[in-house]
């Protein structure tokens, strides 16, 4: 069995990881521990988590773990946005270039992630542009919060016809895809970490990864780590 540790970036993607992904893996022999909040800044000895964006934390986090489990079955990813990733990123000024390619430019970024870490059990992932994006996979997932507002899911889902994906969905201040949701649903901005994978959960995981070939591709990886665990 391989074991996995998934740094998330807040605590809907730590419940998200919780409640959809740890499930499916155990599927594949592969157990993924408690999703942890990753850092954000070390004060006075002490690790600060969720909420903030600054990599070098993050990196130091990561590193963190990977010295402490070493062997070969132990691997380690994240589940953190593109969407206002923090300038000192690396890569993220060259990326700029890339914006009319998104799929492109994430893959770019999560690649200059990997090398930056430098150890071939770290597979970072980077969600296209932020979690909310899942939620137009189904936009009739609204219902849950008020089946009496229509025209605001029709709203939802005219926005999701727009694009190839909701992945695509882009990552501008007002435009995002949270803020598109709760221009709508503003309660969702209340309790999103609540909300969030309640509404993931009504969808499925099926039907978010035939609409999200990132996160298809990511959750495929995390599937095979089993195997590579043992071939290694």
């Amino acid at each position: 069995m391989a074991r996995l540790y998934l740094f998330a970036e807040g605590q809907t993607e730590q419940t998200f990881a919780d409640i959809l992904i740890k499930p499916q893996l155990a599927r594949y022999d592969v157990f993924m521990h408690n999703p942890i909040l990753i850092a954000h800044a070390k004060k006075k000895g002490q690790v600060h988590r969720g909420g903030g964006r600054k990599y070098v934390p993050m990196k130091n986090d990561i590193i963190r773990f990977l010295k402490q489990e070493k062997a070969p079955d132990v691997f380690f990813t994240t589940m953190i946005d593109l969407y206002a990733l923090h300038p000192d990123f690396p890569g993220l000024a060259e990326s700029e270039s890339m914006r009319q390619d998104p799929l492109h430019r994430v893959e770019f970024l999560e690649q200059r992630f990997a090398e930056d870490i430098g150890d071939n059990r770290f597979i970072p992932y980077i969600q296209l542009h932020e979690y909310e994006a899942y939620l137009f996979s189904a936009p009739k997932c609204f219902e849950y919060l008020d089946a009496g507002r229509t025209k605001e899911i029709e709203a939802l889902q005219a926005i999701a016809s727009q694009y190839q994906t909701p992945e695509f969905i882009n990552d501008g201040l007002q435009t995002a895809p949270s803020k598109r949701i709760m221009a709508q649903f503003p309660d969702y901005g209340k309790a999103k970490s609540t909300f969030g994978s309640q509404l993931a959960e009504k969808i499925g995981l099926p039907v978010i990864r035939s609409k999200c070939s990132h996160f298809d591709k990511w959750m495929s990886r995390l599937e095979s780590l089993n195997e590579k665990g043992v071939s290694s």
